[in-house]
């Protein structure tokens, strides 16, 4: 996919591309995590906006083991 800042994925294509289920796309949207918008029926996300989301995401914290 084309990662300029302008272009748009689909739901299924921004969770192919984020490597998660659709779902987690939409419930990104619903916690206001994830911009979207409306086009018709269709939502649309920016490329910019899934890689600010993905950004934002929780860094992962390894613990030793004891």
């Amino acid at each position: 996919q084309d990662a300029r800042a302008g272009s748009l994925h689909r739901v299924d294509e921004a969770a192919r591309q984020a490597n998660v289920c659709r779902d987690v796309i939409y419930q990104a949207i619903r916690e206001g995590s994830l911009r979207a918008r409306k086009s018709g029926r269709r939502t649309l996300i920016l490329c910019a906006d899934l890689q600010v989301y993905l950004r934002n995401l929780p860094h992962l914290e390894l613990r030793r083991p004891r």
